[in-house]
C-alpha cells in the first residue's frame, strides 16, 4: 500500500512539474519579443476568432507561435472583446503586447485633407479615389455643402460617413458664425453668407485680406452695384467641375449665366466652392472699409481703393509690373495683360475682383 501511495505522488509531483514548466515556457514565450523588425499596420478582418487572428498576425510575421496566441485569447484572465480593423503594431511586440493591443480598439488614424476653396465635384473625387474608405457615395451634395479641414479617419470607414461629417461640420460653423453676424448686413440668410464666403475663398488666400475683400462686396451689394466677380464668371462656366486654363473672353463676360457677377445684379444663386472657417468668419464680419475696387499688386495681395480713379491708378502699377516681369522673363504676356479691365494675377494666384 505504501508503495502504491509514492507511485501516486511521485506522478501528481511529476504532473506539477510539467504543468509548471509549461505555464513557464508559454508565458516566457508570450512575453518573448516577436520576430517584427520595424513597426507595421495589420488589418483584423471583422468577425474574425482566435484561429484567424492568429493566422493574420503569423502570415504577417507579427508573432511566430500562433497556437500559442490561440490559447493566450483563450485563457486571457480578464478578455476584452477585439474590435476589427487597423492596427499599427510597434517592431518586436511580444504576443501579450500584440493581444492588449488588439483589445484596446486603438486602430490607425489616417487623415484626409480637405482644402478650402475645393468644390464639391473635387471633394467628391478626393473620397471616392481614397482606397482606405468602403462603399459608394450615395449622397446628395450640393456647393457649399462641405466644410474644408483636416478630417481623421479608420480604415473601411465609409465614404458617406466622412462625407456627412464634413457637411454636419459645415452646418455648424454656418449657424454659428450666422448667428453672431455683424448686424445690418445685406444678406438675407445663410446661404447669401455662405455664397459671399465662397467667392472671398477664390479671391484671396491672405488671412488678413479676406474682411477687407467682404467689406468690398458688402459695399457694392448696399450700393446695389454689380459684384463683377472673376470667380463667379469662372464657376458659370465650369460648374466647378473642371478646371479653367485661359483667360475670360468677351464672350464669358457677356453671357446670360446667372453667376455671371458682370451681367447678374446681386450675389449669384449660391456658392461657387466650399469656403473655409476663416472666410465665413469674414462674410459675417466684414472690415469696416468703405472701399469698392481692389487688383493684385504683384506681390501676392491686393491693392483696395475707395474712388475709381484711385483704383484705375492702382491697376495701372499693377500693369506696369506685368509688363517689367515680361521684359526680364522675355516670354508672352499673361492673359491677365489683356485689356478691358483689372487684369488676372499669374496662374496658381488667386484672382482679384471686380473691375471698373
Amino acid at each position: 500500500m505504501l508503495s502504491y501511495f509514492r507511485w501516486v505522488l511521485f506522478f501528481v509531483v511529476l504532473f506539477v512539474t510539467l504543468m509548471g514548466g509549461a505555464l513557464w515556457l508559454g508565458n516566457t514565450l508570450l512575453n518573448a519579443s516577436g520576430p517584427l523588425d520595424a513597426a507595421k499596420n495589420i488589418v483584423i478582418p471583422r468577425g474574425a476568432g482566435p484561429q484567424t487572428m492568429a493566422k493574420v498576425l503569423l502570415e504577417e510575421g507579427v508573432i511566430a507561435h500562433p497556437r500559442l496566441f490561440r490559447v493566450a485569447v483563450m485563457i486571457d484572465p480578464t478578455p476584452k472583446p477585439i474590435k476589427a480593423g487597423e492596427y499599427e503594431v510597434p517592431a518586436h511586440a511580444s504576443m501579450w503586447q500584440v493581444l492588449e493591443l488588439l483589445q484596446s480598439g486603438k486602430l490607425v488614424q489616417r487623415r484626409l485633407t480637405v482644402v478650402e476653396g475645393m468644390t464639391t465635384a473635387e471633394v467628391i473625387d478626393l473620397v471616392k479615389n481614397t482606397p482606405a474608405l468602403s462603399g459608394e457615395i450615395t449622397l446628395d451634395l450640393k456647393e457649399g455643402d462641405l466644410l474644408p479641414e483636416t478630417y481623421f479617419y479608420s480604415r473601411d470607414d465609409t465614404r458617406d460617413g466622412l462625407l456627412l461629417r464634413m457637411k454636419e461640420a459645415m452646418e455648424k460653423t454656418l449657424d454659428e458664425a450666422w448667428r453672431k453676424r455683424t448686424a445690418g448686413l445685406p444678406l438675407a440668410n445663410r446661404l447669401q453668407a455662405l455664397t459671399l464666403a465662397s467667392i472671398i475663398e477664390k479671391e484671396t488666400a491672405i488671412p488678413a485680406e479676406r474682411p477687407k475683400v467682404a467689406a468690398v462686396y458688402i459695399n457694392r451689394l448696399r450700393r446695389r452695384m454689380k459684384l463683377e466677380s472673376d470667380p463667379t464668371t469662372i464657376y458659370g462656366i465650369t460648374q466647378g467641375k473642371v478646371p479653367f486654363n485661359r483667360e475670360l473672353t468677351r464672350a464669358d463676360l457677356q453671357s446670360n449665366s446667372p453667376y455671371n457677377t458682370y451681367v447678374v445684379a446681386g450675389l449669384p444663386p449660391g456658392p461657387i466652392c466650399n469656403p473655409g472657417r476663416a472666410s465665413i468668419l469674414a462674410a459675417t464680419h466684414p472690415a469696416r472699409d468703405r472701399a469698392l475696387w481692389f487688383v493684385a499688386d504683384g506681390q501676392g495681395g491686393h491693392a483696395f481703393a475707395r474712388t475709381l480713379g484711385e483704383h484705375n491708378r492702382n491697376v495701372e502699377r499693377w500693369r506696369q509690373i506685368q509688363r517689367e516681369r515680361a521684359e526680364q522673363q522675355r516670354t508672352p504676356q499673361t492673359p491677365s495683360d489683356a485689356p478691358g479691365g483689372p487684369s488676372l494675377p499669374p496662374p496658381g494666384q488667386q484672382r482679384p475682383a471686380p473691375r471698373p
